[in-house]
């Protein structure tokens, strides 16, 4: 069982999943050439869940004469320069040519500007075709000539919260989620039901625009997820044009359910006994070979890798005669909790 969705993940904020951003499928268009980019306001002030529009204006052009340029989309993107907010990257909405050619033109349009963007953005780039949220374009941005700030001042931002049932989830179980929206500047809901998108597994990063669904007026909204996505990742995103306007995405914890058996249950002392077992789940991760000293104290003796089939094999040597006691022990990482084996012995001869 592996984990799909942008996993190193247990709760994150959904910007960090680089939602926004345009992906690197290719080199910047070499046909599109940016003179300047000007923005109609230097400084802008967003609460709660509105937004509001920047008008952007764009100088340049791109080869027309080939056919598949013919007629080309524009979107500006916009980036963090300083501050914290839950956006780091902005698209514009698609740019319109106004005025001269497709080789030498101004475009217009507008990019909607959230709360959560609070901070200094830039607009560093301009790219040509269609735009597919959470995927970028077809070319990376073409880089802007002393790209124009704009100053955000995001207030009554919206914080996002998600509560898993279980906590941690059992393997083959379903689970809800309690999702959340409240006012984070003063820690109540907005007192209205508010529309969120939730979704799963690529939902979160490429499939924009849905399904909506509606919190009550404390701010919460409950949805039961089948067995077969606990691994796939979840998602509730603020809706926004073209792309969400934050978001968190979450992955359930998983149970640490360890098991290991030595190959031998007595070696000679300074042998090599391979202990064998698995991990429930297969993470990515290590496990400790633990021995007991004295009555209480469990201390690492050796490490090995989980691999992908969710088993490991670690060595331990019996280091004098008489019963030795093991334990292999998960310390836990990404979403799956720690956990420890049942105590094994094996006895120096």
């Amino acid at each position: 069982m592996r984990t799909r969705f942008l996993a190193a993940l247990l709760v994150a904020p959904l910007a960090a999943l680089a939602l926004t951003a345009p992906a690197a499928h290719a080199d910047p268009d070499p046909d599109l050439s940016i003179t300047k980019v000007e923005l109609s306001r230097s400084s802008v002030a967003v609460s709660s869940l509105n937004t509001v529009p920047v008008k952007l204006t764009v100088t340049g052009g791109y080869d027309s004469s080939d056919p598949q340029n013919a007629n080309l989309t524009l979107h500006a993107i916009l980036k963090r320069t300083a501050g914290t907010g839950m956006e780091n990257i902005l698209t514009s909405m698609e740019l319109f040519r106004t005025a001269g050619t497709t080789q030498n033109g101004t475009w217009e349009g507008n990019v909607n500007i959230p709360s959560t963007a609070n901070g200094t953005f830039e607009a560093y780039g301009v790219m040509t075709g269609a735009f597919f949220p959470g995927s970028g374009s077809m070319t990376t941005e073409t880089l802007v000539p002393n790209p124009p700030k704009l100053l955000i001042t995001g207030t009554n931002q919206p914080k996002i919260t998600a509560r898993v049932l279980p906590d941690p989830l059992p393997f083959g179980q379903g689970y809800s989620i309690r999702w959340s929206v409240i006012n984070g500047q003063t820690g109540k809901p907005y007192g209205t039901r508010l529309k969120v998108w939730l979704a799963n597994d690529n939902g979160c990063v490429e499939s924009f625009g849905g399904p909506e669904y509606l919190t009550d007026t404390n701010g919460y909204v409950t949805k039961a997820y089948p067995s077969s996505l606990a691994d796939y990742g979840n998602c509730l995103l603020l809706p926004g044009n073209p792309a969400p306007n934050g978001g968190l995405g979450v992955i359930p914890n998983r149970p640490g359910i360890v098991t290991a058996t030595p190959s031998k249950t007595s070696a000679p002392v300074g042998t090599i006994v391979p202990v064998n077992g698995t991990v429930a789940g297969a993470p990515n991760c290590s496990i400790n070979l633990q021995r007991l000293y004295g009555a209480t104290a469990w201390r690492t003796v050796g490490t090995a890798q989980i691999r992908q089939s969710g088993r490991f094999t670690v060595n331990a040597q019996p280091a004098y005669k008489g019963l030795i006691y093991y334990r292999v022990s998960f310390p836990g990482c990404f979403h799956f909790k720690s956990g420890v084996s049942k105590t094994f012995t094996i006895k120096g001869t």
